[in-house]
């Protein structure tokens, strides 16, 4: 399988169903679940279905979505990052999440840069969005690493809490 990009300490692919244990541990690390939400994903079959109707559906819709992300020295999985279309948001949003031992070594801004690249050069992408928690002071950190500026306070459907909205323009990047 080819990568999507590759970078200093990071390679970028696209996930398979063979992913589902990683994304189960992912999706149940206590910060994923109070950052970013509960997506009551608990068996390696329900994280199939997450895959299949998340990224792996995205992929057909739109030609991109969430990628795995390969912590190439150790040829581990970190996490996930990517580019996420919703219909609630103004524009494509980047997404990312990484597990605990990827944390706090600048893998997030490392993977969030390279994302916002592929999103103006492959995808041809104006803009970039992003969302948070306002209490998820680490992700708002990589937000503005990419050169986004809070916009406002936003509630996304079927959300119970409030995030706060980043918009950066790609124009010229």
């Amino acid at each position: 399988m080819n990568p999507i990009v590759v970078t200093l300490r990071l390679t970028f692919l696209p996930f398979s169903l063979a992913d589902a244990p990683h994304i189960l541990r992912l999706l149940n690390d206590p910060a994923f679940i109070q950052n970013i939400g509960d997506k009551q994903v608990r068996t390696v079959e329900d994280a199939r279905a997450y895959l299949t109707g998340g990224p792996l559906q995205s992929y057909s819709d739109n030609g991109f979505g969430l990628w795995k992300v390969i912590e190439t020295k150790n040829n581990e999985f970190a996490g996930m990052c990517g580019l996420i279309k919703r219909d609630s948001l103004p524009c494509v949003d980047i997404g990312y999440a990484f597990l605990p031992q990827y944390r706090g070594a600048g893998i997030g801004t490392e993977a969030a840069l390279a994302c916002k690249q592929i999103a103006s050069t492959v995808y041809g992408l104006s803009e970039l969005c992003g969302i948070s928690n306002a209490e998820n002071t680490a992700s708002i950190c990589v937000l503005k690493k990419l050169g986004m500026k809070h916009q406002k306070t936003i509630r996304l459907p079927q959300a119970t809490a409030d995030v706060e909205l980043y918009w950066v323009s790609l124009a010229g990047q």
